[in-house]
């Protein structure tokens, strides 16, 4: 068994960017502060990475013994921890939850292993929330930018919190079980910054005697996994009654598995065809065992999900998108119904419509670079003659194209598919190409 975050004691060493490279650029889906800790065998030592320390150039290896437990001591687990201690997983501390990085596979294996069959991971960390009531749907609309009121019983769609300034305050997934009931999934990282944006609207609507009840969900009585690759449907379509080709991309239903109340939701964060299972936390374990019975489907950790998404164009809360940043330059304009377009009644409807007809002055773009060291988080920019134009919000390699890859902002005159920049990597310039979003085509499965 791996216990590491409960006993590890650690020195301080120079190479990070190893380390980077080797995990494949974890990201925390929080903010930079949060502290993510990976032990991962490296050049014969273990290895943590702590992003609490702005000088991204400080490690702390296993070598030099220094207690190292109390922000361990505060982190929270999930109801399949244990499962993937008994696995060795490698478990880190990641926005505040116990999850493993990797198995024994490397990162890049466990990356192709979902690209060509399946995976299982473990996302129970995200907030999971039940809404209901008379005033439901115009509760959860006076927050986001979606339209509920035409979304279909069954279906789910993808949002964002919005202030009142433009900017985007979490990324999230809304399923509407039925007119007054809906189940809502965002970011961990969010989690009390979401808690603390619903309740506050809930007590508003309380306040003019609109009927609106909010249940969350703890993660350690409700567990979420997500079962990602191309021949996820054939595997879990084994283990259930109803016909999963009748659910397509974006849908949701309850069902049974072996005996357990689960909802299926075909959706997931890698761009592959596969579903997200939320089951309560009891028949969590024996679930996931099941699943992993078929021999295409493997565990998978934080290290894979991060080169997936990225592959797959997908923004990461903290990093390509934040509160400074409104859908318009994320490149995610399509985010905001055309219904609430013409009423106008979202927080930053005036700033987001705006851009949305005069344009913004920056733009999310993708960077196929050449050779050299993956970009990553806050490398700068440049036009080929070296001036500074943008900065990357996330990169690494791309197991897939088999060269590293980017998402960063740059200003839109200048985002042309096809164009040239350079990006700076400790002092150095290497050569990239503006390309369109996502790098791998999305597989999503939409019964056409």
């Amino acid at each position: 068994m791996l216990r590491f975050a409960v006993c590890g004691r650690f020195v301080i060493c120079d190479n990070l960017e190893k380390c980077l490279n080797t995990l494949g650029g974890i990201r925390d889906t929080c903010s930079v502060n949060t502290t993510l800790r990976v032990k991962e065998k490296l050049g014969g030592s273990n290895c943590l990475i702590d992003s609490v320390f702005r000088n991204r150039s400080s490690i702390l290896c296993e070598n030099r013994w220094t207690s190292s437990t109390s922000t361990v001591s505060k982190a929270r687990k999930t109801c399949l921890y244990d499962l993937h201690v008994e696995r060795q997983g490698k478990i880190v501390d990641f926005a505040g939850w116990l999850l493993p990085v990797q198995y024994r596979e490397a990162i890049a294996a466990s990356h192709l292993h979902t690209r060509s069959l399946a995976s299982l991971f473990d996302v129970g960390h995200m907030l999971q929330t039940q809404v209901s009531g008379e005033n439901a749907a115009e509760y959860l609309e006076s927050l986001t930018t979606c339209d509920l009121k035409r979304l279909k019983k069954g279906a789910a769609t993808l949002t964002i919190f919005t202030n009142d300034k433009g900017g985007i305050l979490d990324d999230l997934i809304i399923t509407k079980d039925d007119e007054n009931k809906y189940f809502v999934v965002s970011n961990a990282g969010r989690r009390n910054e979401d808690k603390q944006l619903l309740l506050e609207r809930q007590e508003d609507f309380k306040k003019i005697d609109k009927n609106v009840y909010v249940d969350f969900l703890d993660p350690l009585e409700r567990g979420l996994v997500a079962l990602q690759g191309p021949t996820a449907a054939a595997v879990l379509q084994s283990l259930v009654e109803i016909d999963l080709q009748t659910l397509k991309f974006m849908n949701s239903v309850k069902t049974k598995v072996s005996g357990s109340i689960v909802r299926i939701t075909r959706c997931g964060y890698t761009g592959e065809d596969g579903f997200e299972i939320s089951v309560h936390a009891n028949d969590a374990i024996g679930l996931v065992e099941r699943i992993l019975e078929v021999p295409d489907v493997k565990l998978a950790g934080l290290g894979a999900r991060d080169s997936l998404r990225l592959e797959a164009g997908l923004c990461l809360y903290g990093h390509d998108i934040n509160e400074d940043t409104t859908p318009v330059e994320a490149d995610l304009t399509w985010l905001v119904a055309k219904r609430r377009r013409a009423e106008t009644n979202f927080p930053g409807a005036q700033q987001i419509l705006k851009q949305i007809k005069t344009g913004a002055t920056k733009k999310r773009v993708g960077l196929l670079l050449g050779q050299g060291p993956p970009a990553r988080e806050g490398a700068p920019i440049l036009t080929p003659e070296g001036e500074r134009v943008g900065r990357v919000t996330s990169g690494g390699p791309s197991p897939t194209l088999g060269r590293p890859i980017a998402m960063g902002y740059m200003p839109p005159d200048l985002a042309q598919f096809g164009g040239g920049v350079l990006v700076e990597v400790r002092g150095k310039t290497y050569k990239g190409t503006v390309t369109k979003l996502p790098f791998v085509k999305a597989k999503y499965y939409t019964a056409k």
